[in-house]
């Protein structure tokens, strides 16, 4: 079985992505023919086709599908490795410290009850709450930057960790205050769909924007703002409410599947401080 070095993932993962070996040996910062020829010495060693060249382009075969998918969780494995063990010397070879990675505004009750909890308790270790954008919580876990997170089924993917369901909420339509909608008692999904005026507000998922009319959101103000002003709509989980403002409105959606929170951490931690904020989180 042959081994693979980082460089020759982080070479493969840039052309795999990028489809084009010019683009990715911009992105690497080389010269695109030896690109090419780290590839194709990479082809040699393992015995198989990765990538399919011709007149159209470049494409990826099913071997290069399955190296992608592999080699993005294993180059993140060893950025975390590194990056721990940075963390771990610069403490005196101890970390009594958790990095929690959070969706910006969302469980909120739920989260302060699990930092008071886990604080009162013995060996406490200090937290460090780090928020987050949409779905970045899945890759702050995968590169190191946090031990543990809370995250959202359907919107996170939970593949490749170990977790705990915490709770299960419904889903709400966050409106401008003024708008005939935000009188209803209740919505359905076919309700808030092309609503004249108030587009969906758009997160950036993959490192784009999905395509729509709604505004491209950067943050949870800039979002709040933009429901205030009437320019946008946005569906959050119940617990949102805690955020909201007076010109906010906050309309249950009948018909939106629940959204279950879980905490997740990286399936190889063996920290005990971790266990620790598990447990309570759990017992929560």
């Amino acid at each position: 079985m042959e081994a693979l070095e980082t460089r020759e993932l982080r070479y493969f993962l840039a052309v795999a992505e990028e489809l084009h070996f010019g683009r990715a040996a911009e992105r690497l910062g080389i010269a695109q023919p030896p690109l090419s020829r780290a590839i194709q010495r990479l082809e040699r060693r393992l015995g198989v086709l990765l990538l399919a060249r011709d007149r159209r382009g470049v494409s990826l075969t099913g071997a290069g599908e399955v190296l992608l998918h592999e080699g993005r969780a294993a180059l993140d494995a060893a950025t975390a490795a590194a990056r721990r063990a940075g963390d771990a010397d610069g403490a005196g070879g101890t970390r009594d410290r958790l990095v929690l990675a959070v969706k910006a505004a969302a469980s909120h009750d739920l989260l302060q009850k699990l930092l008071a909890a886990y604080a009162a308790g013995p060996g406490a270790a200090e937290i460090e709450v780090l928020p987050s954008g949409m779905c970045e919580q899945e890759e702050m876990l995968r590169d190191g930057r946090a031990d543990v997170a809370l995250m959202h089924a359907p919107f996170n993917s939970l593949a490749g960790f170990d977790h705990e369901e915490l709770m299960s909420e419904g889903q709400i339509a966050v409106l401008p205050a003024g708008h005939p909608l935000a009188a209803r008692a209740a919505l359905t999904l076919a309700d808030i769909t092309d609503v004249p005026g108030l587009p969906h507000a758009r997160w950036p998922r993959d490192g784009s924007y999905p395509p729509g009319p709604g505004p491209e959101i950067h943050d949870q103000t800039q979002l709040a703002q933009l429901i205030a002003l009437g320019r946008t709509m946005a569906v959050f989980p119940e617990s949102a409410r805690a955020w909201l403002w007076s010109e906010h409105a906050a309309v249950p959606l009948t018909d939106a599947p629940p959204v279950v929170t879980h905490i997740a951490w990286p399936a190889h931690s063996r920290s005990v401080s971790l266990a620790g904020l598990i447990r309570t989180a759990t017992r929560l």
